[in-house]
């Protein structure tokens, strides 16, 4: 059995190991799971990935329950078919959904999962962001996956309900080490219901908009769209085209902060996104890097976070092995 130590990398490492574990069929032990955090142990949003990591390859669990600080999880084989995944809270849906991509090489039938909790919340990749840059990604490299939503879920309530659907497919190696110069953007823009009468979400867009005119980008493509949700909130996505792919920028609205400000949010990161020397943010860096330990590729990131670092010994553990390497200017994540 495979021992994973899991202070160090929160959340994510926890979805990875279980990834890993699913993928290669080699039992894991994670102790010590979010050991650095202020409330450590298994949230409601990391048992929600638990026990359907296990429904999904009929895994033998100890430890899925709220606050266990250990988790041991034997795994079957992953089978498609259909699962549904309540978080419980306002917690990511689209990062419990990360833990699912990359079994397409293992599945023999389609596997759908159907989620209620978060779409669109702090610490996580946005549903448009995961739609229109995740997704879009993965898919060049031969992932065939889609989301489908529902209903919009914010914080704190959550609520929302989307699908996930990933065929048997065989991704190859990422090509993210030149991505090239901005050619254009597009935005997304959404909001709830009840902030229809104050035009949040096209007060998002506009402000976005003239954000990327301040620094010579054209908005090609500006959608705003509202919808149902069980609390007020909001969203704004930015997709920057690029020569080698595309990048993302977001930001989540939050009360008293003017749909102006939450686009301009956004853009903090805007010159470091941008600039050429780099492909994917820092968040997405983490994400992306167990396609490259899998499947192979290249993937020029800002620097080696902690969470980034964590999830290569990670890798290791398991008998993957992905190196970073310095070549013209660049940080590059590839398979050894």
């Amino acid at each position: 059995m495979i021992e994973v130590d899991g202070s160090a990398g929160g959340g994510q490492l926890v979805r990875s190991a279980l990834t890993l574990s699913m993928l290669t069929g080699d039992p894991v032990r994670i102790d010590e799971v979010r050991g650095d955090r202020a409330t450590p142990g298994l949230k409601a949003q990391h048992l929600a990935v638990v026990e359907t990591a296990a429904a999904v390859s009929n895994a033998e669990v100890e430890g899925a329950a709220t606050g266990s600080e250990t988790v041991t999880f034997e795994p079957g084989a992953p089978e498609g078919g259909r699962y549904r995944a309540d978080i419980g809270t306002a917690g990511s849906i689209t990062l419990l959904f990360d833990t699912f991509l990359p079994l397409a090489g293992r599945l023999d039938d389609p596997l759908r999962i159907t989620a209620t909790g978060g779409t669109d919340v702090k610490w996580s990749p946005p549903l448009d962001y995961y739609r229109r840059v995740k997704l879009p990604i993965l898919r060049v490299a031969g992932l065939a996956a889609a989301v489908e939503p529902e209903r919009r879920g914010f914080y704190p309530v959550g609520g929302g309900e989307v699908t996930l659907r990933v065929w048997p497919s065989d991704p190859g190696p990422l090509a993210l080490a030149a991505p090239g110069p901005v050619t254009g953007a597009r935005v997304y823009s959404t909001a709830s219901a009840d902030l229809a009468d104050a035009d949040v979400a096209e007060r998002q867009v506009d402000a976005a908009v003239a954000e990327l005119a301040d620094r010579g980008v054209e908005a090609v493509t500006a959608r705003t769209t509202y919808g149902e949700s069980a609390s007020p909130g909001s969203v704004v996505v930015v997709r920057l085209d690029r020569e080698g792919g595309v990048a993302g920028l977001d930001a989540c609205g939050e009360q008293g902060v003017s749909a102006e400000r939450v686009a301009a949010a956004a853009f903090e990161d805007f010159e470091a996104v941008a600039d050429e020397s780099v492909a994917v943010d820092e968040h997405l860096a983490d994400q992306l890097a167990v396609f490259v330990a899998v499947a192979g590729g290249r993937v020029a990131v800002p620097r080696v976070s902690d969470h980034l670092a964590s999830s290569l010994d990670l890798f290791e553990a398991f008998g993957y092995e992905v190196a970073v390497t310095e070549r013209e200017g660049r940080i590059v994540l590839e398979k050894a």
